[in-house]
């Protein structure tokens, strides 16, 4: 896997390659956009061309160095990335702490990152860090970061990889060049989805739909979870302010996780945008089964209301993925501001 490999990201791809083209490579990246768009492995392409003696500013993605950096073990690519997120990717277990793995990135971390840093290369001509996510940073490691943006060790490359660039200071972002990844292509995640999860092309249509450009995010999507569609949306439809049991109820299920609480918010995206459709009496629907129970809600609900839940729709997903909001939280007031 290299940086050409890189598939739906055209732009932010070219704009990486023209800097290794050129020799124009800026001492620090921000690569943002939506999770599983592709940033990570644009940020892993860019280490293994910086570090591969092979191809040197392309990458071959073949020889030991760039077999390394794809395995975690270069010992010029530094990773940095919360406790929970190695034990997540399996590269470190549980017991391995003392205490609940942190979620947080935190400063003596950034403080033994500056330290290698400070030492020569042991292979490749540079040092290439990657951080993942950056926003996983609390504020006292991203002010010990900033000084190393401000005074970068000589041959050092800073990748950082963010789904919520906001939530980082001002003053770090303003110092990066900033390399945007946007949704990838419908039809590109739905012929993935097909490919690698061998599903009908129904299925595949229909997990594309609730990945909202992600293919991270299609490919965690489970047969349980689309079995599970129908009754989510006709317990959506249920929900009334009248009986605070319905809200709690649902937003208790829906909730019950981060990664839960933004499937259901994708999947009730793509249903209002189904009733909104069979209001204007169009026939192109993501949920064509369900096309009695979308009459019925187009023919009690006003082109305003329609709107009120697009956007109160967004606002939830927004601040559960890029503020770190509580998703259950987020939910109830939503499901509340609806009904208002």
């Amino acid at each position: 896997m290299t940086l050409r490999d890189v598939q739906g990201q055209p732009r932010a791809v070219h704009v990486l390659q023209a800097s290794l083209a050129h020799g124009t490579v800026h001492h620090a990246w921000l690569l943002t956009g939506p999770s599983g768009v592709g940033k990570e492995l644009a940020a892993l392409g860019m280490a293994q061309a910086l570090v591969c003696p092979v191809a040197p500013l392309a990458g071959c993605g073949k020889c030991p160095a760039c077999a390394r950096v794809s395995r975690f073990h270069h010992p010029d690519v530094l990773w940095v990335m919360s406790e929970e997120e190695a034990v997540r990717r399996k590269l470190a277990a549980r017991s391995d702490f003392d205490h609940v793995p942190s979620r947080e990135i935190r400063v003596d971390q950034v403080r033994r990152l500056q330290e290698r840093l400070a030492l020569r290369p042991l292979e490749a001509p540079r040092k290439v860090v990657l951080l993942l996510p950056a926003e996983a940073m609390n504020p006292q490691a991203q002010n010990a970061f900033l000084k190393t943006l401000e005074e970068p060790p000589p041959e050092t490359v800073l990748l950082l990889v963010s789904a919520a660039p906001d939530r980082l200071l001002p003053t770090l972002r303003s110092r990066c060049v900033r390399v945007a990844f946007g949704p990838l292509p419908h039809a590109f995640v739905r012929d993935e989805v097909q490919r690698r999860l061998e599903v009908t092309p129904d299925v595949a249509e229909a997990v594309a739909s609730l990945a909202d450009g992600s293919l991270e995010r299609a490919l965690a999507l489970d047969a349980e979870r689309l079995a599970d569609r129908r009754g989510r949306i006709e317990r959506f439809e249920g929900v009334t302010g009248a009986d605070l049991r319905t809200v709690l109820r649902f937003a208790d299920e829906a909730g019950s996780s981060r990664e839960e609480a933004e499937a259901t918010l994708a999947l009730l995206t793509v249903w209002v945008r189904d009733v909104a459709v069979t209001r204007a009496g169009g026939e192109s629907l993501f949920h064509p089964e369900l096309r009695p129970l979308a009459e019925r809600v187009a023919a009690g609900i006003d082109d305003d209301a329609l709107h009120r839940r697009f956007r109160l729709l967004d606002d939830a997903l927004v601040a559960i993925r890029q503020r770190n909001a509580s998703p259950r939280l987020q939910l109830e007031r939503m499901l509340l501001e609806m009904e208002g």
